[in-house]
Formats: C-alpha cells, structure tokens, sequence
C-alpha cells in the first residue's frame, strides 16, 4: 500500500493540483496535509511547504477544494492539526470532508482520549478516524493508543519530526509487532522513508508506506514531472517484491 503525503497548495496552487493527479496514478491511500502556521510534529521540509502554502493563500475550505477539483481515484486522508479544525468546526468539517471526497481524517496533535466527543463525532460521520502511534508506546497503553481506530494506523517510524532518513529504524519490526497484538487494521509507515530501497525493507514488514517528504522536496525543487517520476520508482520498487 503506497500512501503518498503532499501539502495541499505547495509550491503553487495549480502545481498542487496537477501534483495529486499524478500522484493518484500511483497512491492507493493518498495524503493531503492542510497548511498550517505551527506544524511542531513536521520537519523543515513540510513546515517549509506548508509556510509557503499559507502565503499561497490556502486554507482548511481551499484545501477541501483542492480536492473535490482533482477528482482522485484514491481514498484522501486529510492530514491536520487539530486547531484549523475547531476553527472551522467540527461538525462543519465533517460534512464539508464527506462532500469533497475524503474518506479519513488524522489529527496529529489529538491523542486517543483526549476529546472523547470530537473522536466520536468522527467515528460517527462518514470519515474514517485515523490514529497516529508513536513508536515509544508501552505495550501496556497501546490498546488504549488505538482505541476506536478506523481504515488503518499511521506508525511513526522514528522518533523526532517528519523528514527523510538515509536508514530506516532497526526497531521498526519491534514496533509493528506491539501495534499488530492489539489491532487488526492495517498499519502504514511514515517519517522518514525517503528511497525506494527503504520503501520495500518497510513494505517487508508493514501494510503500508508513507512517503512524505523526500516527495515534498522533489516536488519543490524539480516540480511535478519529477515528482511523478519519483513516486513511480517507489511504487515499481513495492511491486517488485
């Protein structure tokens, strides 16, 4: 399962655009992470592109209808913080998500457990709710870690914020392990895969990889045919295997 992260209007609003369509050719999952102004989970790559972004003048709705334009063939999970959320309204968001097109939502910063009316709110609506494990979760709280988890869990790789890695964690096969005793959904890698020689060492042991941002940094630096390009050695080297 290739899950390809891209910053909804980065570098420009068009090149977004055109960005998820040719990520959508690869992506079974794809990502699209909402602009915002204090990203502490991401690295300087998507922190770079989400400041951008902003100053492109995206925003939580323009995002929503950056999606709902590109007609993709693939489920969208839209990756935010949670306080763009509870200014545009739980609710509101939900409803407006559902008819743009996406069908999960992950809040990075929103623990399981920490707002019991918002996580029901969204595994009430038509949006999968999304959880997010830290690779330093105790065996003792994972259960509670994933509680209520919807479509497939996002583990952390590593600890630190987002960014490419040259090695993937040596713990990986530990952490997979922990979440696999006490979920059956589908587990997906992210922070820090960044080659497709990384991405199929993780596929070996995983459900899943996210590539976020060495696609990121491709794509701000030689743009979306590169970006393209760069997704199709990803998605060839998971084939392969």
């Amino acid at each position: 399962m290739l899950v390809p992260y891209l910053t909804a209007g980065f570098p420009t609003i068009a090149d977004s655009r055109a960005a998820l369509r040719v990520a959508d050719e690869y992506a079974d999952i794809l990502e699209v992470g909402v602009p915002f102004s204090d990203p502490l989970a991401d690295g300087p790559t998507i922190q770079a592109s989400s400041f951008r972004a902003l100053t492109n003048g995206m925003t939580l709705a323009g995002t929503l209808a950056l999606i709902a334009d590109s007609q993709l063939r693939a489920p969208v999970v839209l990756f935010t913080y949670f306080n763009p959320v509870l200014r545009y309204g739980v609710d509101r968001l939900l409803r407006d998500a559902a008819s743009a097109g996406v069908a999960g939502l992950l809040l990075t910063d929103l623990p399981s457990g920490a707002d019991p009316a918002v996580e029901a709110a969204v595994q009430a609506s038509a949006l999968d709710l999304i959880r997010l494990v830290a690779p330093t979760t105790r065996r003792d709280r994972m259960q509670r870690a994933v509680a209520g988890a919807e479509g497939f869990l996002y583990l952390i790789a590593r600890l630190g914020v987002t960014g490419a890695s040259a090695t993937v964690a040596t713990e990986l096969a530990a952490s997979i392990a922990r979440v696999r005793d006490v979920s059956p959904l589908p587990i997906a890698v992210g922070f820090g895969v960044s080659t497709p020689a990384q991405a199929r060492t993780v596929a070996d042991l995983a459900d899943g990889v996210v590539i976020g941002s060495a696609l990121v940094d491709v794509l701000g630096r030689e743009g979306v045919p590169a970006a393209g390009r760069f997704l199709a050695r990803i998605r060839a080297a998971l084939d392969e295997r």
